[in-house]
């Protein structure tokens, strides 16, 4: 049986709630392409580790709060 991680998201739910801070807006703030900002959002591209922590910090949240894992087993 083979595992697969399914991770997701709060992104868009954390901008809503940070005055509808834009994807621009977010991706200046951590050092990223807007495009990389949505492609995180849609689940097609996850980010680096230092990303990651960088996306949390700039809600002021634990990473916890911003990417989730699910464990499948297939």
């Amino acid at each position: 049986m083979a595992k697969k991680f399914e991770i997701t998201n709060n992104i868009r739910r954390l901008r809503f709630f940070a005055n509808e801070m834009t994807q621009q807006q977010l991706a200046e703030k951590v050092g990223a392409s807007r495009q990389t900002i949505v492609a995180i959002e849609a689940g097609k591209y996850s980010p680096s580790l230092e990303l990651a922590f960088r996306i949390a910090d700039s809600f002021g949240v634990k990473i916890g709060e911003v990417f989730d894992y699910e464990v499948k087993v297939d």
